[in-house]
C-alpha cells in the first residue's frame, strides 16, 4: 500500500522588482503527497559498504517528498538537467533488431517527453521542486542547475529566491563547438549551469586546466596572497605548477554521434560524461551522495558510480529508467571485474515505482489513453476542457502524478466566466456548469479548494480519481509470452509485445524471431514475492539478441522472468520449477 507523507518547508516571499514572476499556485508551505512502497527490483546481491543506490520511476515531486523522510539535509550534491521549455517534443528512434520481421515498418520514432509549457506553468513546476531540493541538501551541499537561453534568466531569479542571493557562486558557461549556419543573429554555442550552495561551508575542490608537460617542467606555480596593505597579489612559488585554476567557461565537446558513449545509450538529451565529471569532482568527495531527479539516460549516476560516489536518481519517463538500468548494469559489471582498487565503488542499486506508476508507460500518450478508455468525447486542442461525457465537461489533470491545487490554476484562468454569469441570470437555482476532474491521485482538499475559489458560481464539481475509482480500467494491451521448463533449462518459446507490434503493424505470423523485439531479459531464480533480484541479466548490445534459453540452477524455487521490449514495456511472469 502507498502511504502518505506530510511535510513542511519554509518559503521566502517573491523577489521584489520582478512583477513578471507571478506564481500561479499557492506556495507549498504544507503538502501531503503519496510516497513509494517497497522497491521493485534490486541489482547486486549485497549493498556496497552498507549502502545501496536508488532509482525512482515517477514524478520527482513525489520522489522528493518521500526522500525528505530519510534524506533531509543529507545530500551533498544535486545536478539537474530539467526541461528547458524548448517548445519541442523529444523522440527516440525505435527499430527492430536484425530486422527479420516481414513488414514495411521496421522502425518508428517514439516520443519520450514534451518540453512545451506556458510560462507560469513552467516556473511553478521548477519552483516547487527547487524548494524540496533545498531541504534535501546538506549544509556542505551545492546544486548545479543546467539550462539554456530559454529560461536561464527566470531560473536564476527563482534560485535567488529559494537559496538566497548570497548563495549564488557562479554562472558557468558550457561552450561547445558545432556547425553554425549563417542567419540574422549569433549562433548559439553554449548552455548555462547555475551554481548555488546551501551554506558558506560548501564542498569545493579546486580544479585546474593542466599546462603542457614542457611548460609544467620549466615553469613555477603562482598563488594569490593578500599583503599587509590589504591588496591581493600573485606571487611565484617553487612548488610544481598544477595548471590554471578552472574558470567559469568550460569548453567540452558535445558527444560525437558515432562515439561509444552515444551509440550505446542514444538518449535524445544526453549530456557528455566529461561535463558531469567536472561537476562531481569539484563539488563532492568520495562517498558523498549525488542526486539527479531529471536523470534521463543516467549520465550523472554512471559518473557517480565511476568516481566512488553514492547516488539517487529519478525520472518520470520509463524509457529513461530502462536506459539507465541497462547502462548501470553494464558499468557495474565492468567495475566489479576490474582489478583496480581505488576508492570504494557503490555498484548495487534498487529501482522503485511511485504511486502505481505502471498504469502508464509514456506520459506523452497518457491523456489520449484516458480519453479512449473512459469514452470521453474529445474537444479540439485549445479548448479549456479536454472533452465531454454524460453532459459533464471533463478536464484531465497532469497524468502520472497526483493532482495538486496548483494544477487547477490553468483551468480557473480559462473558465468561461461570462457564460457562467449569463446562465446564472437565466436560471439561478441550476448549476452554471458540471465539471469532472480526472486525475491520478489528488490532494485530499482538491475539490473543496476549487469549490471555495469558485463559490460565487454554482458549479457541480466531481473528482474522478482513476487510481481509486477505476482500478480495473485497462489502458493498454498486455504482452503475451510462452515460457516453459524443458529439463534443466528455462526456454522462452515466444514473446508478443502487442503495443509494440501494433506500432510496427506486425502480425504474429510475420514475426520470424521474437528476440528482435526484446531489449532485455532478467531472471530471479528465487523470487521472494516482493523484490526481484535478478541473477540473470541478459542485456545484449544494440545489434545483438537475447539468448532466450537459460540453465536452471539446482537451488531454483519460484522463478520470476521479466521481458522488456524495445518500447521499455515489460512483461513479468512467475514460473514454478
Amino acid at each position: 500500500m502507498n502511504e502518505q507523507l506530510s511535510f513542511e518547508i519554509e518559503s521566502k516571499p517573491p523577489i521584489k522588482g520582478f512583477p513578471e514572476l507571478r506564481w500561479t499556485g499557492k506556495r507549498p508551505y504544507k503538502s501531503t503527497l503519496y510516497y513509494p512502497a517497497q522497491p521493485r527490483e534490486r541489482f547486486g546481491k549485497t549493498a556496497d559498504n552498507g549502502w545501496i543506490n536508488r532509482l525512482f520511476w515517477g514524478d520527482n515531486l513525489q520522489v522528493m517528498s518521500h526522500l525528505l523522510k530519510e534524506y533531509r539535509g543529507k545530500i551533498n550534491l544535486i545536478y539537474i538537467d530539467p526541461p528547458f521549455d524548448s517548445k519541442a517534443d523529444y523522440k527516440k528512434s525505435i527499430s527492430l533488431k536484425n530486422k527479420t520481421a516481414t513488414t514495411d515498418s521496421t522502425s518508428f520514432e517514439e516520443k519520450q517527453y514534451g518540453d512545451i509549457w506556458t510560462n507560469d506553468e513552467y516556473l511553478q513546476f521548477m519552483y516547487e521542486r527547487l524548494l524540496l531540493m533545498r531541504e534535501l541538501l546538506a549544509d556542505n551541499g551545492s546544486i548545479y542547475l543546467h539550462c539554456d537561453w530559454h529560461k536561464s534568466h527566470y531560473l536564476r531569479c527563482i534560485m535567488d529566491e529559494v537559496f538566497g542571493v548570497d548563495r549564488f557562486l557562479n554562472e558557468i558557461v558550457w561552450y561547445y563547438r558545432r556547425w553554425n549556419i549563417a542567419g540574422k543573429s549569433y549562433a548559439t554555442n553554449h548552455d548555462t549551469l547555475l551554481f548555488y550552495a546551501k551554506t558558506n561551508s560548501h564542498t569545493y575542490n579546486q580544479l585546474y586546466i593542466p599546462k603542457s608537460e614542457k611548460s609544467s617542467a620549466q615553469g613555477k606555480s603562482w598563488k594569490s596572497v593578500i599583503g599587509e596593505d590589504g591588496i591581493r597579489r600573485s606571487i611565484q612559488t617553487d612548488e610544481p605548477t598544477k595548471g590554471v585554476p578552472m574558470p567559469d567557461v568550460w569548453e567540452i565537446s558535445m558527444i560525437n554521434p558515432v562515439a561509444k558513449e552515444r551509440t550505446e545509450v542514444g538518449y535524445p538529451t544526453q549530456k557528455p560524461e566529461a561535463l558531469i565529471e567536472r561537476v562531481i569532482l569539484a563539488s563532492s568527495n568520495p562517498g558523498d551522495i549525488v542526486f539527479d531527479c531529471f536523470m534521463g539516460s543516467g549520465t550523472t549516476q554512471a559518473v557517480a558510480m565511476k568516481l566512488g560516489r553514492r547516488f539517487i536518481g529519478a525520472d518520470i519517463n520509463l524509457g529513461a529508467i530502462q536506459t539507465t538500468i541497462k547502462r548501470l548494469i553494464a558499468l557495474a559489471d565492468d567495475i566489479n571485474q576490474s582489478e583496480i582498487d581505488e576508492n570504494p565503488k557503490y555498484t548495487s542499486f534498487e529501482v522503485f515505482n511511485v504511486n502505481n506508476y505502471d498504469f502508464f508507460r509514456n506520459p506523452v500518450e497518457a491523456k489520449q489513453l484516458l480519453i479512449d478508455a473512459l469514452e470521453i468525447q474529445a474537444f479540439p486542442q485549445g479548448n479549456v476542457y479536454d472533452g465531454e461525457k454524460d453532459g459533464r465537461m471533463v478536464k484531465i489533470m497532469p497524468v502520472n502524478r497526483i493532482a495538486t491545487k496548483a494544477d487547477l490554476e490553468e483551468l480557473k484562468a480559462n473558465l468561461p466566466y461570462k457564460t457562467f454569469e449569463r446562465r446564472r441570470e437565466e436560471n439561478p437555482s441550476a448549476p452554471v456548469e458540471r465539471i469532472t476532474i480526472v486525475c491520478m491521485g489528488h490532494e485530499p482538499d482538491l475539490q473543496a479548494s476549487l469549490e471555495m475559489e469558485l463559490s460565487e458560481y454554482k458549479i457541480d464539481i466531481q473528482i474522478s480519481d482513476v487510481l481509486r475509482d477505476r482500478a480495473e480500467l485497462t489502458l493498454k494491451r498486455e504482452a503475451e509470452a510462452d515460457i516453459a521448463v524443458e529439463g534443466d533449462r528455462l526456454v522462452i518459446r515466444q514473446f508478443y509485445p502487442l503495443n509494440l507490434m501494433q506500432k510496427l503493424s506486425i502480425q504474429r505470423e510475420y514475426v520470424e524471431d521474437w528476440r528482435q523485439l526484446v531489449e532485455s531479459i532478467m531472471i530471479d531464480w528465487n523470487y521472494d514475492g516482493a523484490v526481484m533480484e535478478p541473477s540473470v541479466t541478459d542485456v545484449p548490445d544494440k545489434n545483438e539478441l537475447v539468448e532466450g534459453i537459460y540453465d536452471i540452477p539446482k537451488n531454483a524455487g519460484t522463478v520470476k522472468v521479466k521481458i522488456t521490449d524495445l518500447l521499455s514495456e515489460s512483461l513479468e511472469v512467475k514460473v514454478r520449477v
